[in-house]
């Protein structure tokens, strides 16, 4: 499948192919058969699948805002668990899907296998539950970052709004929509160092018209929560009013 069939497939215009799939569910799940907590997405045999996580606050038929968080290189859905007690905390669904391969986009980008399954797990999700669909986000951390960037422009008209959490990478084929984006990259990252990445990829997004929002902080690659918790409180201040 290429790009093109995850937008088709995967969005269908956000509200077309995946609108009409929502509205034969709603309401014929009972909200016991919600899977609160967390769950494994089930879509592999192998044992790279990924995580789903429902705040207990979730409620049939009242959408809640949709984060999709990719790991880093090497990682798994685990290594983006310290999202979980924030998503419980904002109301926020977490798909935390996990690379095919070692990291993210390793053929073609675009047209690899992780385009594949990032769109089965969108649909399966967005087809089980009610999700905002003015706040879905596709987020990461590292390589995991860098990828979701590259994704994220591509398919700006799915997810409106970006998490890039010390990202190195912004190398999309095409840009399409325009979502809100938040870096958040650490001062001393010797990884990927943010004069190389951050600071040079916010003027030029900027320019082209994105809203940016650039957090810097002390520290290297890493990412302290309370970064992370910057970012939530950023996807979702439309909606809190603070």
């Amino acid at each position: 499948m290429n790009r093109r069939g995850f937008l088709t497939l995967g969005a269908a215009g956000a509200a077309g192919w995946l609108g009409r799939a929502r509205a034969g569910a709603t309401g014929q799940q009972p909200q016991s058969d919600i899977p609160y907590g967390e769950s494994r997405l089930g879509l592999s045999s192998d044992l790279r699948d990924g995580t789903l996580y429902v705040p207990k606050s979730y409620k049939d038929g009242e959408p809640m805002p949709l984060l999709m968080m990719l790991h880093g290189y090497s990682g798994f859905a685990q290594n983006v668990r310290y999202a979980f007690p924030l998503a419980e905390e904002f109301g926020v669904i977490v798909i935390a899907p996990e690379s095919r391969d070692v990291t993210w986009g390793r053929s073609a980008q675009g047209f690899d296998p992780d385009v594949r399954y990032l769109g089965a797990a969108y649909r399966q999700v967005t087809g089980m539950l009610d999700v905002d669909r003015t706040h879905v986000a596709l987020g990461g951390q590292s390589d995991g970052a860098g990828y979701a960037l590259s994704m994220g422009l591509a398919y700006g008209d799915v997810f409106n709004h970006l998490i890039i959490l010390a990202g190195g990478m912004m190398t999309p084929l095409r840009k399409q929509g325009k979502p809100r984006i938040f870096f958040g990259h650490g001062l001393n990252d010797q990884q990927m160092p943010i004069d190389r990445t951050a600071r040079k990829f916010v003027p030029e997004l900027k320019e082209e018209g994105y809203d940016v929002t650039l957090l810097e902080y002390d520290g290297g690659h890493g990412v302290p929560v309370a970064v992370v918790r910057e970012a939530f409180t950023w996807f979702l201040k439309d909606t809190t009013g603070k």
